[in-house]
C-alpha cells in the first residue's frame, strides 16, 4: 500500500475510486463503505482512502484521545488490500480550503477520482460545509460518480466512532466489538515492568499504548494478545497498577496462557474481549496473588 503524507501535492497516476472520511475506529459503518471501494477494482480503479492526519476533534480541540491510532489505521488498510493511503495535513492553511475548491483540486484534480462514497455525516472544507448533498451537485460538472452509504445498525441504534468512543470509556467491549466488527486492540511494545508477577509465579507482559489511544476505565479485562503470527489467550490489566508502583502511566500488563519464551522489546497487540473487574489497591502484595490467582482461573474459564 502506498502511502502519501506530509503533502499537499500528490498527483495520482490512475483512475481512482475514494473512501472519505474520519476512520476513527474503522466500525462497521467505515468497513461497509470500503467494501464498496474495494469491489471498484474490478472496474481497474485504485482504491483509495482519503483521510486526515489528525482528527478534527483533535485539530479544532475538545478530543485528545483516538480509538484508531495512525498505525493500527495503516494496518488495517494495508491488511484489507487499498491501494492508496492517503494521510491530507490539517493546519490552518487546509482548514480554510473552500469546499468547492476541494473538490476540485483534490478529488477530480490530482485524486483523479472516478467513483466516491461516503456517509450521511461526511463533511470537509472550511467550517466543515462541505457534505453529500455538494459532492453529489459537483459529480455532473467533474463526472465522478457518487454513492451514499447508509449507516449500519447494531441493537437498534446508528455505529458511528462517537458510540463506540462511549461505549470503550465505560468498558463496554462486548459492545465495542459488536460495533467495530473485531475485538478493541491496544498495540505497542513489550518493556519490562517491575516483574511482580514474575515473583508471584504469574510473569505478565507489560506494552506501553500511545498516549493518543483511548483506553477503557482501569481494571481487568478477559483478554486475546498477538505475538508475532500467534494468538494466546489471556487477562490484562489496565491501569496504574497502585499496589505495585506510585507512578502515573498508564499501561496494558497481560498474563498469557500457554506462552513460554521471552517478550521483551518484541511487538504485542492485546484485544480486549469483556471487563472482568474495576482495579484497586490491594492491602498487601498476598491478597494481590490471591486475586491475580483468581482472575487467572476466571479467564480460563471465559470464552
Amino acid at each position: 500500500m502506498q502511502i502519501i503524507e506530509n503533502t499537499t501535492e500528490f498527483q495520482l497516476k490512475n483512475k481512482s475510486a475514494v473512501a472519505l472520511g474520519k476512520f476513527d475506529g474503522i466500525h462497521l459503518g467505515h468497513r461497509r463503505l470500503l467494501e464498496r471501494v474495494l469491489e471498484q477494482k474490478k472496474r481497474g480503479l485504485s482504491t483509495v482512502v482519503f483521510t486526515f492526519d489528525t482528527s478534527a476533534a483533535s485539530f479544532f480541540g475538545g478530543e485528545t484521545k483516538e480509538l484508531s491510532t495512525r498505525e493500527e489505521k495503516r494496518e488495517a488498510f494495508a491488511r484489507l488490500g487499498l491501494d492508496v493511503l492517503i494521510e491530507f495535513p490539517l493546519n490552518r492553511e487546509t482548514a480554510a480550503t473552500e469546499p468547492a475548491d476541494f473538490v476540485a483540486d483534490y478529488l477530480a484534480g490530482q485524486m483523479r477520482t472516478a467513483y466516491l462514497c461516503a456517509g450521511h455525516d461526511i463533511s470537509f472544507g472550511k467550517g466543515g460545509a462541505g457534505d453529500y448533498t455538494l459532492l453529489a451537485a459537483l459529480s455532473e460538472i467533474y463526472g465522478y460518480q457518487v454513492e451514499l452509504i447508509e449507516k449500519v445498525r447494531v441493537d437498534g441504534e446508528e455505529v458511528s466512532s462517537t458510540r463506540v468512543r462511549q461505549a470503550v470509556r465505560t468498558g463496554e467491549m462486548e459492545k465495542v466489538s459488536a460495533m467495530l466488527g473485531a475485538p478493541y486492540r491496544v498495540s505497542g511494545k513489550v518493556v519490562h515492568g517491575r516483574q511482580l508477577g514474575r515473583k508471584l509465579g504469574m510473569p505478565t507482559a507489560n506494552l506501553l499504548p500511545d498516549e493518543r489511544k483511548l483506553l477503557p476505565p482501569n481494571g481487568v479485562y478477559y483478554s486475546r494478545a498477538k505475538i508475532g503470527e500467534k494468538t494466546y489467550r489471556g487477562i490484562s490489566n489496565v491501569g496504574y497498577k497502585p499496589t505495585v508502583s506510585e507512578e502515573r502511566v498508564m499501561g496494558v500488563e497481560t498474563y498469557l496462557y500457554d506462552f513460554s519464551g521471552e517478550v521483551y522489546d518484541r511487538d504485542m497487540t492485546v484485544e480486549l474481549l469483556a471487563f472482568r473487574r474495576q482495579e484497586r489497591a490491594f492491602e498487601s502484595v498476598e491478597a494481590l496473588r490471591r486475586q491475580i490467582a483468581s482472575d487467572v482461573e476466571a479467564g480460563r474459564n471465559f470464552s
